[in-house]
């Protein structure tokens, strides 16, 4: 999958699903969206409520994610960010929302280069 994410910054799990909901009418496959939260378990609740995806080991390679075991929750979630095509600086961006509770939904096409 190639491409650099296109993300919303949401303020609640609410918010989430209406974003999702919106990218689903916009014609994004469940597999093309992403949900990412500072805390694994509301990331993990989210992505399954939505059925939609989190960043994995397919997104970010194997080196990678075996690589964030040993990272701060912080260095995970920019690297993990980073897998998804964005910049360090708009990683470390993302990631002080995520900080302050605020929940990423991203999309990204498998099939095509469609950004939002």
């Amino acid at each position: 999958m190639n491409g650099k994410a296109f993300v919303r910054v949401v303020d609640s799990g609410s918010k989430a699903m209406e974003e999702i909901h919106q990218l689903h009418r916009q014609g994004y496959l469940p597999e093309d969206i992403y949900v990412l939260a500072h805390d694994r378990d509301r990331t993990e609740y989210l992505a399954g409520a939505a059925d939609v995806n989190t960043i994995s080991v397919e997104e970010e390679g194997l080196i990678r994610s075996v690589a964030n075991w040993f990272r701060s929750r912080g260095d995970e979630l920019r690297a993990k960010l980073e897998a998804m095509g964005l910049s360090r600086r708009e990683a470390e961006e993302y990631e002080a929302e995520l900080d302050r509770g605020k929940v990423l939904v991203m999309a990204r096409s498998r099939t095509a280069d469609r950004m939002l």
